[in-house]
């Protein structure tokens, strides 16, 4: 067949590319069960015709909200093929904001995972039904067992009115500040998207993905999407905490993260090198040290016959540990820590550090071994699609994948959209006029009150560099200076100062000689920065910023609002000077 025009015909063009390879595969008890193509189309055909006896019409908005599984897809895929609207949720915001979405985007019918789900929005749709099995509650089944009234030939004509400029999707913003608008992509939009994006992809046919990630989120789905457009296996792990088990399971050639996983995987292969004693502990953090020194080209011959010995010795651990047949890692929805970059690179795992938003379909560059890396940037621009900055520095964009605007806000989308180009909020520079780096938010800019611009998030991302700091936030906007709220790496302090048993975590973080410490570090940082830019002064607190205490987005942004009023006494307290 041509290439897929709408989104469920990558299920048809996976069956006839690639016959013979599993579309998904799953855990179920001691086993890994895998779907094919013909599977998923015949599970989605009967859910769609069960949507048509309920009586969703095209363009009716049905909502999804679920973890990563194989139903998952199967009902992206039915929702589309009947004409109707995706709404993907997280299955971990707020009530609030599930009758927010629910409300704005005038959905006619939901499908949640479980009950507790169900139970959070109960009451707000007249058609609610559930995957996992509830007595008490209607069942998905349910649908599918509708459907049997309805012909194969009435399905075809619904897949066949469904054209490529039809809104196949509203994913709705996770909205650091202010509400959260619904961006409206299109089977043409999500599709360019994913031809400009598989030219960049390391994987080829047969090989294996794990999926962690919400799929609700562009990013992760674009992905399920390449996947399948490539022929690749995608595993589902089982849970974000089974994912060391999964990887080792799976051997996955690819799989994409966020920098907070990747973070947390070398913190987990830090404190086993912490473990060890003697020569063995000498070994392993003089390999570290060689890692993060590490460049893509203009290595030495005595620096890569180090390397070759750190590989040998420690870094093929690190590659063990991730499966040992990895092709590549994406990362995006934030910056990763240049250090870290450096070290799984060392390792000989490459990282595919790109940028995007969701209303870019979403992805817009990334760095790839076919058209070019440079550590500490994002890429170049991917095939199709154009990038620019405006004269502030904005990063505009231009391409098919760009979305068709916000639903039900014609003002907001005249606002970013202009003459085709997409204003993304973000400031970015040109590194030797090819590579993007993105410098920081332009809303999240701010000046001190000597008319400093201070940009947050080159600070902030330096800051987390350190294995002592979790997270930390700047602040300072009017003030004479810039300050810092820091999350620090209790356990790595711990294991410094190694406090009393019965010290509790506030009362250890408060000792003079912990903050004096802390203090050093943010010393030798602020000599990457401008003495305008230097943290002058740190608020340190005890918990860790959360998607469940409100403070980051389900992508894991902070909600600087929310951060800054939860730690105004903090804050305040940093100026009172």
């Amino acid at each position: 067949m041509t290439k897929p025009t709408r989104i469920f015909d990558l299920i048809a063009y996976q069956q006839e590319q690639f016959p013979t390879i599993a579309m998904f595969s799953y855990k179920e008890e001691d086993r890994w069960v895998e779907s094919t193509a013909i599977d998923i189309q015949q599970e989605a055909n009967a859910l769609a015709k069960g949507l048509i006896a309920k009586g969703i019409l095209p363009g009716d908005k049905v909502a999804l909200i679920s973890e990563n599984r194989v139903a998952w897809n199967i009902i992206d895929f039915a929702i589309q093929q009947v004409g109707a609207v995706v709404v993907g949720m997280y299955p971990n915001i707020s009530k609030d904001d599930y009758e927010y979405i629910l409300k704005h985007a005038e959905v006619k019918l939901a499908i949640v995972s479980n009950k507790s789900l169900y139970e959070k929005i109960e009451g707000q749709l007249a058609d609610l039904y559930i995957i996992d099995g509830e007595p008490s509650t209607p069942h998905w089944n349910e649908l599918k067992a509708l459907g049997t009234a309805i012909t194969d030939s009435e399905l075809q004509q619904r897949k066949a009115a469904v054209l490529p400029s039809d809104i196949a999707t509203l994913i709705y913003t996770s909205g650091t500040t202010g509400t959260p608008k619904g961006v409206m992509l299109s089977h043409t939009n999500l599709l360019a998207d994913v031809m400009s994006s598989e030219y960049s992809f390391p994987v080829t046919a047969y090989d294996r993905a794990l999926s962690f990630l919400p799929v609700c989120h562009a990013y992760e789905r674009v992905f399920h999407y390449v996947y399948i457009y490539k022929g690749v296996t995608i595993y589902f792990a089982q849970s974000m905490d089974s994912i060391g088990a999964d990887i080792k399971a799976v051997k996955p050639h690819i799989f994409s993260a966020v920098p907070r996983v990747l973070e947390k995987i070398y913190d987990k292969i830090v404190s086993t090198g912490d473990s060890l004693t003697g020569v063995k502990r000498k070994i392993f953090f003089w390999a570290i040290s060689v890692g993060e020194k590490y460049t893509i080209e203009g290595r030495s011959p005595w620096y890569n016959l180090k390397l070759a010995v750190a590989q040998k010795l420690v870094f093929s651990k690190f590659r063990e540990a991730l499966g040992g047949e990895l092709k590549g890692v994406a990362s995006g929805s934030a910056a990763l820590q240049e250090r870290l970059i450096r070290l799984y690179m060392a390792a000989g795992i490459p990282i595919f550090e790109g940028y995007g938003l969701t209303e870019a379909g979403p992805c817009l560059s990334v760095n790839c071994y076919k058209r070019g890396m440079r550590i500490g940037t994002v890429g170049v621009p991917l095939i199709n699609i154009e990038i620019k900055l405006a004269e502030d520095g904005e990063i505009l964009a231009k391409g098919e994948n760009i979305m068709v605007g916000y639903y039900k806000d014609q003002k907001a989308t005249d606002e970013v959209l202009k003459d085709g180009w997409l204003s993304t909020g973000d400031i970015g520079t040109w590194v030797d006029h090819k590579y993007l780096k993105i410098i920081d938010r332009k809303k999240e800019m701010f000046k001190t009150s000597g008319g400093k611009y201070i940009v947050p998030q080159q600070i902030e991302s330096k800051l987390v560099e350190s294995v002592y700091i979790e997270q930390a936030m700047v602040v300072g906007e009017g003030q004479k200076f810039p300050g810092a709220v820091i999350v620090p790496a209790y356990e790595a302090l711990k294991a410094k100062f190694k406090p009393a048993e019965t010290l509790k975590k506030e009362d250890f973080l408060k000792l003079p000689e912990v903050n004096d410490f802390l203090e050093k570090q943010i010393a030798v940082i602020n000599n990457k920065f401008g003495h305008w830019e230097q943290i002058k002064r740190i608020a340190v607190i005890p918990t860790e910023f959360t998607i469940e205490a409100g403070d980051l987005t389900p992508t894991l942004k902070m909600k600087r609002k929310q951060i800054s009023a939860k730690y105004k006494a903090e804050i305040d307290a940093l100026y009172a000077i």
